[in-house]
């Protein structure tokens, strides 16, 4: 049986790792959205190239997109369970952006 002094001392270094772990969390959430806000500047782009609202949506492009999101998270250690329906959900709001920025033009 522990001593309580080894019960407060795995407590307080179970907190400090979960300390440690949300750090590294917030960090990893940093730079994910600046890749965020570099992806939504080329949907920009995108719909600036488009001449019709309707070459916002291509399902061609959209499933080639989801298989190398699927190849690449298998290869990195990312569940397609989390991956591929995290960018099916980008990927709409991404078309939802782009058709907002093309009804600016």
């Amino acid at each position: 049986m522990q001593s309580e002094n080894e019960v407060k001392h795995r407590s307080l270094s179970l907190k400090s790792s979960m300390k440690k772990i949300r750090k590294e969390i917030d960090l990893i959430d940093k730079e994910l959205v600046s890749l965020l806000a570099k992806r939504q500047r080329c949907v920009e782009m995108a719909a600036l190239t488009k001449n019709e609202r309707n070459q916002v949506v291509d399902l061609e492009r959209i499933e080639e997109i989801i298989d190398k999101v699927k190849e690449v998270s298998t290869s990195s250690g990312l569940a397609v369970a989390i991956a591929e329906p995290l960018w099916r959900k980008l990927i709409d709001l991404s078309i939802e952006h782009e058709y907002a920025e093309f009804d600016k033009k």
